[in-house]
């Protein structure tokens, strides 16, 4: 038995085969100048959370098996009397993945959970903020492997945000496309 720890697959990739692709690209002179991923970061609103707490629970228990790492509810910031919102009150779940986590999730989402989505041709490649982050909206939580489908009693969605070091939209996207994300239009703006 060996004592080494084994890194994901996809931090392998992202040093061999990334970082030299992104350099060529945009003329990097160090190798500190790529782009890295930062950290995963999944938010998820809960309708009716308000109205039943359990519904906050299944929340964290779903994005916790999702994630392989503990979820935390987030709360409510203000008073919203139309509905019946108070301030402090639980209403979504969100988790932070970095590093080991973050390279492991990254590869179950592209090789396993994507593909799964009904009638899919890629991703949005329009999601990107300006400041080289990119957030994905998954419709259903019902795609991940770690979701046993019989105890699901309500379909939601949740939002996936990938935060990088890029300074561009453009570094960005070919950081993510050279990850693996399977971006609908990644031919044609490649070729510009």
């Amino acid at each position: 038995m060996s004592t080494t720890t084994n890194k994901p697959r996809l931090a392998e990739k992202y040093k061999k085969e990334v970082v030299p692709a992104l350099m060529k690209k945009f003329s990097y002179t160090t190798v500190m100048q790529t782009p890295k991923l930062k950290k995963i970061c999944l938010n998820r609103g809960v309708n009716g959370a308000v109205t039943d707490k359990k519904l906050i629970d299944v929340a964290i228990e779903e994005l916790s098996s999702i994630t392989g790492q503990k979820a935390v509810a987030t709360h409510s910031k203000k008073d919203i009397s139309n509905f019946k919102l108070r301030k402090n009150m639980p209403i979504g779940a969100r988790v932070t993945l970095r590093g080991v986590k973050m390279f492991e999730f990254l590869d179950r989402l592209v090789s396993v959970s994507l593909p799964r989505v009904r009638d899919f041709k890629g991703i949005n490649d329009k999601s990107f903020d300006g400041r080289g982050n990119y957030t994905l909206g998954v419709t259903e939580q019902i795609i991940f492997p770690e979701i046993d489908i019989d105890k699901v009693n309500k379909i939601t969605g949740l939002d996936i945000t990938f935060v990088t070091s890029a300074n561009s939209n453009e570094e960005a996207f070919e950081l993510l496309k050279e990850l693996g994300m399977p971006f609908k239009n990644a031919n044609k703006k490649s070729e510009n």
